[in-house]
């Protein structure tokens, strides 16, 4: 004899949610993990901070570091025992690890913008030409002045003025010829290549004092930081991060869809891809004119973002932001501290950690460059 359906089943059929409110709630609970992931990230980069400023020979604790920093603040009494360590904190050690992370936050940011615009994880500032030829702006701005001192917002001008204005030039080039990724790859190659030979031209006729200037830049360090760099540079990349974040579901919409989709969507893909990529390109030039050229905190950054938390750039973007931070300070540090009392330039350091990571991306993408 048939019977009807048991009633314990169609209870909880009704109890279960329908697919599409268990994948909302799927997607809820791995955004809030993702929350608390860049959120523990923001600790970690606080602590990091914090311990960059101890790690040296000053015998500096994170207490002493804590009591600078309420000092700084709110005032109070500097004791005459306390005046030689509170110096070393608040003019050398904080603004040094400050300006590295936000130099570092600032490309990675530049670099996650780029990648996400132009499709391909082998995007940056570096391998567009940006940084090379702002180094090339800075470079003559010293060799024009000789032994004249100039001030250094001349030389930041100059560096800020060369990188946009050929950043302007590949850009206008890659529209009107409507140029695939690859081939945008290789114009940055043939700019990087071009401004690093007139670089090494005005080294060659450079003074020596000029010289040791223009290598500074070339290096990349943030050796000379002062709380000026720090606001300016911090200014940029706070202000830039907002903005990108605002046009995060449209730059999902091209990176995951493409130009078409992305348009039929809703998405003026021209206009934002000219205004991010400006938008980068301001980002990577302001670093470079305050630190000199930093390659690869660009191109890494964003990879290990996106190995942690994904290619939602709801997320990426801000981890970016605190990765590439982490990863120049971590490289500064141990560049001052690992051959100490001598200071190994972080564009070096950099440069050690980002060429493997560089060349494992290629390999891994070499299908998609064909």
């Amino acid at each position: 004899m048939s019977t009807g359906p048991d009633p314990a089943d169609v209870a909880a059929a009704a109890a279960a949610p329908a697919p599409a409110t268990r994948h909302r709630t799927l997607a809820e609970r791995f955004s809030g993990a993702r929350g608390v992931i860049l959120l523990v990230s923001v600790l970690l980069s606080l602590l990091a901070i914090g311990g960059s400023i101890v790690i040296g020979t000053a015998g500096i604790t994170l207490l002493d570091v804590w009591k600078a920093v309420q000092l700084s603040l709110f005032g109070g009494t500097l004791e005459a025992d306390f005046v030689r360590t509170f110096s070393i904190i608040t003019e050398l050690r904080f603004p040094r690890a400050l300006l590295a992370f936000v130099a570092g936050a600032g490309l990675s940011l530049a670099g996650a913008l780029m990648q996400g615009l132009l499709r391909n994880p082998l995007v940056s500032p570096f391998t567009l030409g940006v940084s090379p030829a702002a180094a090339f702006g800075a470079a003559m701005a010293i060799t024009i002045a000789g032994s004249s001192s100039l001030p250094s917002w001349a030389i930041i001008l100059s560096a800020l003025g060369v990188a946009l204005a050929v950043s302007a030039l590949v850009l206008a080039l890659a529209s009107a010829k409507r140029m695939a990724v690859a081939t945008l790859l290789l114009l940055g190659i043939a700019i990087t290549q071009l401004f690093e030979a007139m670089t090494a031209a005005l080294q060659y006729i450079a003074s020596e004092n000029t010289l040791q200037a223009i290598v500074r830049w070339t290096f990349g360090s943030v050796n000379d930081a002062t709380w000026n760099d720090v606001w300016v540079v911090g200014a940029i990349v706070l202000v830039g991060l907002p903005i990108a974040l605002w046009f995060a579901k449209d730059l999902n919409a091209i990176a995951f869809a493409g130009d078409d989709a992305a348009k039929s969507l809703g998405v003026n893909v021209t206009v934002l891809r000219v205004g991010l990529i400006g938008l980068s390109v301001l980002l990577a030039s302001v670093v470079v004119s305050f630190c000199g050229v930093i390659g690869f905190v660009g191109l890494v950054g964003p990879h290990i973002a996106r190995l942690i938390i994904g290619s939602d750039h709801r997320f990426l973007l801000p981890f970016s932001v605190l990765s590439g931070g982490l990863l120049l300070l971590v490289a500064d540090t141990v560049g001052r501290t690992i051959l100490a009392p001598a200071v190994i330039p972080v564009g070096i350091v950099v440069a050690f950690i980002g060429a493997p990571i560089f060349i494992n991306l290629i390999l891994t993408r070499k299908s998609s460059l064909k």
